[in-house]
């Protein structure tokens, strides 16, 4: 036991003594590199370089770098200094709060020096090796890891001085190709300016230096380094309002759509989050319509990877405020996207990195290494699912404000989709669930205030519940006045709850067929009027959805007594036949088959998708909007010439008229529907029965004189 004891103290002491002789090689080296950048640069001996080995570069990584200044020193005779400050980058790679070391004041002497000796000093910068000066770059950046040294940056003029000899170096290689260790340089400079924009108040020095501009330009860089090293300090400066808008001035946009179409996936994702934030500027939002942006914003839906995804859909949102990019949306498929992302059919990925950590890794070279592909946990994998979740709420909110967007989300069965983010689960982060549980109450609040979806949501509520629902309002963006709904719905008890989502499951257009009436499977219940019902059907052998009318044949209107209600019917499946047959016009809805079950009249036809113009009329009287001239003459284009085939050519008289009876469709397209009461006029003869909807007739009915001969309606 001695024995062992004396050896334990023995080792002890040998290792305090070599602990102690590192300490004092390092004090020795740090006053030795301080000494020498205090050298003024005239009195400096710089050695001359190598030409033929200037044209060599060097690789990205600290570690060829180091391989480099070896092979150097046999080219060049390199300095002591540069041999120096390689061997500082070396042996401080890991380091971080220079501040708070043993040695603080000499690292802090050391950075003072390496700024004003050097980095400002213009004679020094025009004569010194390029990898010397790279050199200096990389001790600089190193030091800046510690935020006492930005501020020390800015108080000696260094951000100046380093802004304008990025943008040289960056012209250099934009203008005439790769020289020697150009690519190094750029992606020092970056990381700079990315520690420097990381933090608010400093954010300005980047931009009152001119940095931002250099930046943008080297969005069109071909090394991989040196494009992510300028998204990311552009990414931290546009965390800032003031730095927003006058990144916004210069021509970014067309760049970054290259990008987030050609690049990698970490390009797609560091891009995507920088035009998130710079889409709060409207000249940006301008620019992503300009360029055709839409397109390639849809394509990144497809991926799975959840940060990438959610800063596309939250793009999506901005940008869709302009009515003419949310229709452009709806044409390009984004509802039809945006409601699959929401179904949940497929698997997502994520990381955990950030700007700050990728930034790091880029600087260090090792980005390529980086795991970006790494699990997380099922718990950190569904909070990012939930907050994507309620982007696409977000975005399907602000596309269904456009009518013809909202009818889509309802056929696509986004209703149902929608309402099953709003039933609690105490499985879930309560905060982000709640919070997502107001997104999807707010987009179905939007859809509520289209007046023909309003039917449907009296299904799913109860009364007291509803009502909160519609004291809301209208079209109110603000999210937190959905936050007593969430409340109210989450104190509810299990059977209320189960009752609730039973409703959310009774309006799934996607379930079994309800009932099949002859060969046709009912899917969902369009509407109802005077006469019967709509449902959107599909043939039992067939894929095309179509629309069918059913009749109740028991209504007054038909006659009192049997022998008159055949007759009616006689007439109406005579003159359908006659319309069928012979009416061919892309303003006219298509009639496909009539048939009789039941005592009840079924009339097959084609399913228009849109909303009547009776609808688009009330929606905009809501939302204190109106149709735009141009508008009004494209739908009454339409009308006039679907009336004119009917006149001229087929001489069918509608009879009804009304704006419930006219589809807008995609485009504004406009569809004549619902001809149960048209008729055809004989050659030399006048129609004389009094019929159609009474606001809309015209002033002979009302006034029950004699109708106008020939086309009255």
């Amino acid at each position: 036991m001695p024995d062992q004891d004396k050896k334990v103290k023995t080792t002890e002491k040998s290792t305090d003594k070599k602990q102690q002789e590192i300490t004092i090689r390092d004090y020795s080296d740090l006053k030795r590199l301080r000494c020498l950048l205090n050298v003024q640069s005239s009195k400096q001996q710089l050695p001359a370089i190598n030409f033929d080995s200037a044209q060599n570069s060097m690789t990205k990584s600290e570690p060829a770098i180091r391989a480099g200044g070896h092979r150097a020193r046999g080219q060049w005779h390199e300095s002591t200094e540069a041999v120096e400050l390689e061997n500082f980058s070396i042996n401080y790679k890991n380091e971080r709060n220079f501040s708070k070391h043993p040695q603080r004041k000499l690292f802090q002497e050391i950075f003072t020096a390496l700024v004003k000796n050097r980095l400002i000093c213009r004679e020094w910068v025009n004569r010194a090796p390029s990898i010397h000066f790279l050199r200096v770059l990389i001790c600089l950046r190193l030091l800046m890891r510690d935020p006492c040294y930005q501020e020390i940056l800015h108080s000696l003029g260094g951000i100046e001085n380093l802004a304008q000899y990025m943008e040289i170096v960056a012209n250099e290689y934009l203008g005439y190709g790769e020289e020697q260790h150009t690519v190094d340089k750029l992606v020092n400079m970056t990381y700079i300016f990315q520690k420097l924009a990381a933090v608010k108040d400093q954010r300005e020095w980047v931009t009152t230096s001119g940095a931002h501009k250099t930046l943008v330009n080297l969005l069109g860089a071909r090394d991989t380094n040196v494009l992510l090293g300028s998204l990311l300090a552009l990414a931290s400066l546009a965390e800032s309002q003031e730095c927003r808008e006058k990144i916004s001035e210069l021509n970014i946009v067309e760049n970054l759509l290259m990008i987030l179409h050609e690049y990698d996936l970490l390009s797609k994702r560091l891009t995507a989050e920088l035009l998130r934030l710079l889409c709060a500027e409207p000249q940006v939002k301008e620019q992503v319509k300009l360029y055709e942006g839409i397109p390639v914003l849809l394509s990144l839906l497809h991926s799975d990877h959840l940060k990438l995804l959610w800063s596309i859909v939250w793009i999506l949102v901005q940008v869709c405020e302009d009515p003419e990019t949310s229709v452009e949306i709806r044409i390009w498929g984004g509802i039809k996207q945006l409601l699959h992302i929401l179904r949940g059919d497929r698997n997502f990925v994520s990381d955990h990195s950030s700007i700050g950590s990728l930034s790091s890794a880029n600087a260090a070279g090792r980005i390529q290494q980086l795991h970006l592909s790494e699990d997380l946990s099922p718990r950190e994998i569904q909070e990012n699912t939930f907050s994507l979740q309620a982007a696409c709420c977000a975005a399907l909110t602000e596309l269904v404000l456009n009518d013809t967007n909202a009818h889509q989300v309802v056929q696509e069965n986004g209703v149902y989709t929608i309402a099953k983010f709003i039933l609690p689960n105490k499985q879930k982060n309560a905060a982000k669930s709640n919070l997502l549980q107001c997104y999807a109450f707010r987009a179905l609040r939007f859809l509520f205030s289209m007046e023909r979806n309003r039917p449907l949501f009296k299904r799913l509520f109860p009364t007291d519940l509803f009502e909160i629902f519609i004291d809301i309002g209208h079209y109110v963006r603000d999210i937190s006045a959905y936050e007593e709904l969430v409340s109210k719905l989450n104190l509810l008890v299990e059977d209320e709850l189960k009752q609730i989502a039973e409703n959310i499951e009774s309006i799934n257009q996607n379930k079994a067929p309800s009932k099949y009436i002859g060969n046709y499977a009912i899917l969902d219940h369009l509407g109802s009027g005077a006469f019967g019902c709509v449902y959107k059907v599909r043939k039992r052998s067939g894929q095309n959805l179509l629309a069918m009318k059913e009749v109740n044949l028991h209504n007054p209107a038909f006659g009192k007594d049997k022998k008159d209600r055949d007759s009616s019917v006689k007439n109406i499946v005579s003159e359908l036949t006659i319309i069928k047959e012979q009416l061919y016009h892309p303003n006219i809805v298509r009639y496909y088959k009539t048939f009789l079950e039941n005592d009840r009249l079924y009339i097959v036809m084609e399913l228009i998708e849109g909303a009547p113009l009776g609808e688009h009329f009330s929606s905009l009287k809501e939302k204190h909007h109106h149709f735009t001239e141009e508008r009004l003459w494209k739908i009454f284009i339409q009308l006039c010439l679907a009336l004119r085939y009917l006149h001229k050519e087929k001489r069918i008289v509608h009879r009804d008229l009304t704006p419930n009876n006219i589809m807008l469709g995609d485009k504004d397209k406009v569809t004549v529907t619902d001809f149960g009461l048209a008729k055809q006029k004989q050659e030399n003869s006048k129609l004389t029965s009094v019929v159609g909807t009474i606001l809309y007739s015209c002033v002979q009915h009302l006034s029950l004189r004699s109708p106008a001969p020939a086309l009255a309606t």
